[in-house]
Formats: structure tokens, C-alpha cells, sequence
């Protein structure tokens, strides 16, 4: 895992989110997950591209089953995406590279 995507726990995600001053993607995922597998390349690509721009959590829905629940997540992967503290944005299941791409551009324009 890198060091750009953060691991986060129930306890430290909320106060992450809030303290980063910037906007934030979070990654529900499971090690067993195929297409969680299959993102993780991606976005460890984004979280290099936009190191500065945007911070990237990884929150493993085994683990952190009341962080999964808060945000209502019922399908894996899905992505969060923040502005403030606010979920402004979603994508759920195997999506692009040019969609998660399209969705992270629309983020930081409204930063």
C-alpha cells in the first residue's frame, strides 16, 4: 500500500476528513474484494497525480464496520468523495480510470 493512500479506522477517519483542509477520497474496500483488488492500481495512481491537490484513505470494510455503516455503503468498492466534510460525490462498483479521473477534476473545481 502506499503512502499516498492513508489507512483509516472508524476513529480517525471522520477527524482526517475534517483536518485536511483539502478535498478527500475514501476508498471502502476488502482484501477478498476482486474489483477492490483491481482498483487499487488506479488509485495509487491518482493519489500520485494529485498529491497536494487531494488526500486519498483506504478503509477496509472488515475492520471498520461503523465507518462503512455512517456513510451507508452496501457494495464494494466504493469511493467517497469529499469537499468540507461533505460527501459530494460517489462512484460504486468497477469504475474507470477516466471516471474516477472526470470526478476528481469536477472535485477540485468546486474546492
Amino acid at each position: 500500500m502506499s503512502t499516498k493512500v492513508m489507512k483509516v479506522t472508524d476513529a480517525d477517519l471522520p477527524g482526517r476528513i475534517l483536518d485536511s483542509g483539502k478535498p478527500s477520497v475514501v476508498d471502502f474496500w476488502a482484501t477478498w474484494c476482486g474489483p477492490c483488488r483491481r482498483l487499487d492500481d488506479v488509485i495509487e495512481e491518482m493519489a500520485k497525480r494529485y498529491d497536494g491537490k487531494v488526500s486519498f484513505y483506504r478503509v477496509d470494510v472488515n475492520e471498520c464496520g461503523g465507518t462503512a455503516s455512517r456513510f451507508a455503503v452496501r457494495s464494494i468498492p466504493t469511493l467517497l468523495f469529499f469537499q468540507e466534510g461533505e460527501v459530494v460525490d460517489q462512484a460504486v462498483g468497477s469504475v474507470s480510470r477516466e471516471d474516477i479521473e472526470e470526478k476528481l477534476v469536477k472535485l477540485l473545481g468546486s474546492a
